[in-house]
């Protein structure tokens, strides 16, 4: 992982003010790349780089050139795949500088312009710049694991890995996206394109864009999952046939992962999927002593520590086990909401920047987290729910007009995902402020597309839940602002060997019953599993940890938390109808309230963490 930022002038050539505004935006991203640091200025073109040395240590310094310098390359992330790649354009007769895992980037695109983005495996976002042709190149990996922030503003195109970096080019000016608050309170998180700053776009996972000599932006899809259509089904294959091919592709993912200069090690949470990971990585590699890391917590409700000692014994590992005191929560949210730049719902980031400050403390820079696995293989309960439903065990009512916003957001007026929106869309309009309610409709978030429609259209109801929390809850939550920038806030890069491009076209052709089979979530990952984990863990019901939220904050009377929620301040803002937010810290300030997470929601972390965004950004 790395930092990466920049800009283009297209109506102008470069500055000596321009050196010092890109060694500014470079500066915001060290925590990134805290190994070397570096910028370049050359035509109407300013790059800067910062380094995190996990492949090439000696000679992987960025940018990087073809043979004839005519391209130059920044990129964060890395091609597991690299090798295999590098081989074979040696035989075509590609000659390297380095042995960056990256370079083979820049002669990929020799070979094939903006048409070998499938051929990567790996988590990356790039820059490249073709001095021929004086255009910018820039992707983004198929998941969506590395963030690609960009805008457009008085003729000059500026991106970089943070919106902060971004911020600091004089020409952008920093306006709330409201929208994007809305998406926060609605959804899981933000969903790309959409940022907390209006005008400063996401780049789609699976997309790449192109800024031509004229500053002509050109974006366009290379991959996505596609489903296939109808019920997928056994149609003549074994159970042993997809377990034999997912194992196969969990193993291939994991050696790819594990490619790296320096030491590796795994996070263990005493579930199944980090669990899976753990005692996979040990078949692999049993020669070598393993470092694995854990978040504890003190009280027996929350704690899995058990869980967690059990795995890192079998799997010859070393467990660095953290105990997370409530009372950090408050100490550290600030902190989080700097590097996600966005306001959240729930206060885990906090836990999670914990984790990756003891696996740095700890000497490591790479670390193997189980994400993807429920999104793939129906671990959640809104799976089971789905099929109750189906089966009509379940209820499933709906006035027609929650009907008719189904069929807007979905194309199904049956697909019932997480709550009823318009009973949510009441509570949000008593939480808005009068000025915002006035013009309700332009910052709804669902009056814009959510996601691609036709991608779940005509699909069974397992691959279709799949399809929408793999865009709108994986994607730009789980691995972005919960994975990725929790992670580099300590400068600790995290793969993800559930999230392998060939394994998640696989999980694609799995039929449906052997990933919710009998109600049983990830059916087939328990099958596989039941062969190298321990036995305890397999039959283990899912855990679903929820961090102490705003009653807790709220409870313990501390002073920055009761200063962003006064009346004065709230009223400032604008946003926010400061009665409804005393009638709710009332509310929450009773002793022994508590919210039913995951059906209710805990609206004030969300007011309480989008004051400190505009403390941290916009004051």
């Amino acid at each position: 992982m790395c930092g990466i930022c920049g800009f283009i002038k297209h109506d102008d050539i470069v500055s000596n003010d321009d050196l010092q505004i890109v060694q500014k935006m470079n500066k915001k991203l060290i925590h990134r790349g805290p190994d070397d640091q570096d910028t370049l200025l050359f035509d109407n073109v300013a790059l800067g780089f910062t380094r995190l040395s996990i492949i090439g240590l000696s000679n992987g310094m960025q940018p990087l050139y073809n043979e004839d310098r005519s391209l130059i390359l920044i990129c964060n992330g890395e091609v597991f795949n690299y090798i295999e790649l590098r081989e074979e354009l040696i035989s075509k007769g590609h000659k390297f500088s380095t042995d960056s895992d990256i370079e083979v980037i820049i002669h990929l695109y020799e070979d094939h312009g903006t048409d070998f983005l499938n051929k990567l495996n790996g988590q990356f976002a790039f820059a490249l710049y073709d001095t021929k042709t004086k255009s910018l190149f820039c992707g983004r990996d198929q998941m969506g694991i590395i963030p690609f922030y960009y805008t457009y503003v008085n003729n000059t195109f500026v991106f970089g890995s943070e919106i902060k970096a971004i911020i600091e080019h004089p020409l952008v000016k920093k306006e709330v996206d409201l929208t994007g608050l809305d998406q926060v309170f609605t959804f899981a998180g933000l969903i790309s394109p959409r940022t907390m700053f209006k005008g400063i776009h996401s780049l789609e996972n699976g997309h790449f864009l192109v800024v031509n000599n004229k500053g002509e932006i050109k974006k366009q899809e290379y991959w996505d999952l596609i489903y296939p259509e109808g019920e997928v089904v056994l149609n003549g294959k074994s159970e042993d046939y997809y377990l034999k091919e997912l194992e196969g592709l969990f193993e291939s993912s994991i050696n790819l992962r594990l490619r790296a200069d320096v030491p590796s090690g795994f996070y263990v949470s005493g579930g199944l999927d980090s669990s899976m990971i753990a005692m996979k990585v040990n078949q692999l590699v049993p020669e070598v002593k393993k470092k694995a890391f854990s978040i504890d917590f003190i009280d027996s409700l929350h704690s899995e520590s058990n869980y967690q000692k059990i795995v890192a014994e079998q799997s010859n590992s070393n467990l660095n086990q953290k105990v997370f005191l409530y009372d950090d929560i408050s100490d550290r949210l600030r902190e989080s909401i700097y590097y996600s730049e966005c306001p959240i719902k729930e206060t885990y980031n906090t836990a999670s920047m914990s984790l990756s400050e003891n696996v740095r403390a700890n000497g490591l820079k790479v670390i193997l987290s189980g994400e993807g696995a429920d999104e793939f293989f129906a671990g959640y309960v809104g799976y089971r729910f789905d099929k109750m439903r189906q089966l009509n065990l379940i209820d499933n009512p709906a006035t027609p007009e929650e009907r008719a916003l189904r069929k807007k957001l979905w194309g199904n007026d049956s697909f019932f995902y997480e709550r009823n929106f318009l009973e949510f869309e009441e509570e949000k309009r008593q939480l808005y402020s009068k000025d915002i309610n006035a013009s309700f409709s332009e910052i709804n978030c669902l009056n814009y597309p959510i996601i691609n429609k036709e991608r779940i259209r005509n699909r069974d109801i397992v691959n279709t839940r799949a399809y929408v929390d793999y865009k709108i809850r994986l994607v730009d939550h789980l691995v972005s602002d919960h994975g990725d920038r929790m992670a580099m806030a300590n400068s600790v890069e995290v793969r993800y060997p559930f999230l392998d491009k060939n394994l998640v076209e696989f999980s694609a052709q799995v039929p449906s019953e052997l990933k919710l089979k009998d109600f049983t979530e990830k059916y087939i990952l328990r099958k596989m599993g039941s062969k190298f984990v321990p036995k305890s863990i397999i039959e283990r019901e899912k855990f679903h940890f929820i961090a102490p939220g705003s009653p807790y904050l709220i409870q313990q009377n501390i002073e920055y938390i009761q200063d962003l929620l006064s009346y004065d301040v709230i009223k400032k803002q604008g946003v926010f109808n400061p009665d409804e937010i005393e009638r709710l810290k009332k509310l929450y300030a009773q002793e022994g309230y508590t919210i039913n997470a995951p059906y209710e929601s805990d609206l004030l972390i969300t007011v309480i963490t989008f004051g400190i965004l505009l403390d941290t950004f916009f004051s």
